[in-house]
């Protein structure tokens, strides 16, 4: 457990790149200021005389070696090499291993290598393999196919964030297995080959196939091919499958048999291609391909969701892509192969109300459809969600302006012209004036962008060059994201303060209840006053169950898909030290029940409260100081405020 804190920590810091205090380390990890000091000492050990964590008098973050110091994490003799050399012994060992010359060649005790083996039994949960012990024989037993599905667990634990490493797939695999001169040229012509075939990439796919692709030429290279299967595939398998066993053949020296070319191919078409039509191609190209109960389950769920959430998503061209993408998904839950998504945690935190969305819909899908569906998958979901609003985005969320540049030839004609090209994306100049002594309190602008001196200096006046430059463009470019980060937090302010519940305050929440426990116990007070009944406190358990509602490593906000209070209110949970919450820690869990007549509300307390939470700084000063409801209040707004 100590060595995956250290782990733990260390990916934090890496993460934040900046300056953490062993607070707030602490509370992150669940652990004493005291233990993240040791905890640094046993980290820099890792690549001494480097450096994996500096010290400082602001706390700590990651040295210039702490890339190595995670990759040593998986490195020979650690607690989890160990493991994955006794797992590849299992699996390459249809006879199965004698536990005593294992111990030997491990270095280890046999009581040693017996707790291991228990470790690698609760690796095979869900896998269909299990695991026989007979004297001192230990032996595993299940299909190819359960097989490697353990190794791409086992690879997937050794990859940080689900991003590939080529490094840990080796360790996983074995030194002997595929390596970077084979690997890197495979990739590429797959990806040109599957491009010269009309196919778009995902190229957060793509990795995890490769993945899959070279378990399979390790385990065909031990004499572990899959068994081929009697189903006709279709034109487009046979073509994929044919590139792959060629490419397989010429970097990685390996024939694959149709069992493994049929299965891979499959893998190729569910995770990572997608048809790319011809410019002018009809929805019918693409509704062609979509089975008649995907594509009405996709859009009947995307119109509801539209209406839960007040988004503008009910779009064609979006409605057929994600049911593309649900149809491959469908395929890939059939043969329990998840693709992964760097990019989750990143989603989850940044975008906490797309996610919201996202999760809306996998349960959708997951009641019409009967797809269980994982945070990485849902995370895919949200990246289609994500990419139709960044489109639909309306005009009018840009910033107005106003340029002040006297009179002088084209001059202000030119600097106009200067601030459209650089700025346009951010800002929509709606006047320009050219007097040099402009009545400035009738300019009603967000920005005041002057070539002259203002009569009285203000927060959304900026000064800039006639000729506009690059040191002009930040500041203007600045200037913006504290106009538009102002009125996010004004609105979120008076939120706030508006759906607070002041009874339902808890300061002290216990690890021991669970998350269960503490939304029940948050939930008592709403139910008192008559906001809610048990069956949204009981549906609220169950939205926490399809993906965990922890958005930052601070805060949770549980609450349940329909929005069925009789009004919004919000309770708060404060916990000092930090509860366990999902796969991490959290300080602050709010309650929120919303109500019908408060959809608009919604996405403020929801995008905006997280953004608040997501400052360690804040957190740390509100679960410090929050002893009550009125200084939790109070610390809250001071925060906001700046």
């Amino acid at each position: 457990m100590t060595r995956a804190r250290q782990d733990r920590l260390l990916g934090l810091l890496v993460r934040d790149a900046d300056w953490v205090t062993a607070s707030a380390l602490a509370d992150a990890l669940g652990v004493t200021p005291r233990s993240i000091r040791s905890y640094v000492t046993a980290v820099n050990t890792r690549v001494a005389p480097g450096v994996a964590v500096e010290s400082g008098p602001h706390g700590y973050r990651a040295g210039p070696d702490a890339a190595a110091a995670l990759r040593a994490a998986g490195e020979a003799g650690t607690p989890r090499d160990r493991l994955h050399t006794l797992v590849r012994s299992l699996l390459d060992s249809s006879d199965g291993i004698d536990v005593f010359e294992t111990a030997d060649r491990l270095h280890v005790s046999p009581a040693t290598l017996d707790a291991d083996l228990a470790r690698v039994r609760g690796l095979l949960g869900g896998t269909e393999l299990t695991l026989e012990r007979s004297a001192s024989q230990a032996r595993l037993r299940g299909t190819e196919a359960a097989q490697r599905r353990l190794l791409s667990r086992l690879a997937h634990d050794e990859m940080d964030a689900g991003s590939f490493d080529l490094a840990a797939l080796r360790r996983t695999l074995g030194e002997g297995s595929v390596g970077a001169q084979a690997f890197g040229p495979f990739k590429t012509d797959l990806v040109a080959r599957l491009g010269e075939l009309g196919w778009f990439v995902n190229e957060f796919g793509i990795g995890d196939v490769v993945m899959h692709i070279a378990i399979a030429a390790d385990r065909v290279s031990r004499d572990r091919p899959l068994a081929g299967s009697d189903a006709d595939s279709r034109p487009e398998q046979a073509e994929v499958a044919a590139i792959i066993g060629e490419l397989a053949e010429r970097h990685l020296g390996v024939r694959l048999g149709s069992g493994d070319l049929q299965h891979l191919a499959t893998l190729v078409l569910t995770r990572v291609v997608a048809p790319g039509g011809a410019p002018g191609d009809t929805h019918e190209h693409t509704r062609a391909q979509l089975e008649p109960e995907v594509e009405q389950a996709v859009r009947d769920i995307v119109q509801r969701a539209a209406a839960e959430f007040l988004v503008d998503i009910v779009h064609e061209d979006f409605i057929l892509r994600l049911a593309l993408h649900v149809q491959n998904l469908r395929l890939r839950a059939r043969e329990r192969a998840w693709s992964r998504n760097p990019l989750t945690r990143s989603l989850k935190s940044t975008y906490p109300m797309i996610f919201e969305v996202a999760v809306f819909i996998a349960n959708g899908l997951h009641e019409r459809l009967d797809i269980p569906l994982l945070d990485d998958e849902i995370a895919y979901i949200a990246m289609h969600v994500g990419g139709r609003l960044e489109r639909s985005r309306r005009a009018d969320q840009l910033l107005t302006a106003t340029i002040v540049c006297p009179g002088y030839y084209e001059l202000h004609e030119l600097l106009r012209s200067s601030v459209d090209r650089s700025l346009g994306q951010a800002i929509e100049v709606v006047g320009v004036e050219t007097r040099v002594d402009p009545d400035w309190d009738t300019i009603d602008t967000d920005l005041v962008l002057t070539t002259i001196d203002p009569a009285v200096p203000g927060d959304r006046i900026v000064r800039i060059q006639p000729f506009l430059t690059d040191a002009d463009v930040e500041r203007v470019q600045a200037a913006a994201g504290r106009v538009r980060r102002s009125r996010r937090l004004a609105r979120l302010r008076g939120e706030l303060e508006r759906y607070f519940e002041p009874a339902a305050f808890v300061r002290g929440l216990e690890s021991g209840l669970g998350e269960d426990g503490v939304i029940r116990l948050l939930g008592e007070p709403l139910i008192a006053a008559g906001v809610i009944d048990g069956d949204y406190v009981e549906r609220t358990i169950q939205r926490e169950q399809l993906s965990s509602t922890a958005f930052t490593d601070a805060l949770a906000v549980p609450h349940a898909l329909g929005m069925t209070a009789s009004r919004t209110a919000i309770a708060i949970g404060i916990a000092d030290p930090s509860i366990p919450w999902g796969d991490g820690r959290v300080q602050v869990v709010a309650l929120v029940a919303f109500s019908e007549s408060d959809r608009e509300a919604f996405q403020t307390v929801f995008e905006q409260f997280v953004e608040v939470f997501s400052e360690r700084d804040s957190v740390q000063r509100i679960v410090r100081r929050a002893t009550s409801f009125t200084a939790f209040l109070d610390e809250l707004v001071a925060v906001i405020d700046g």
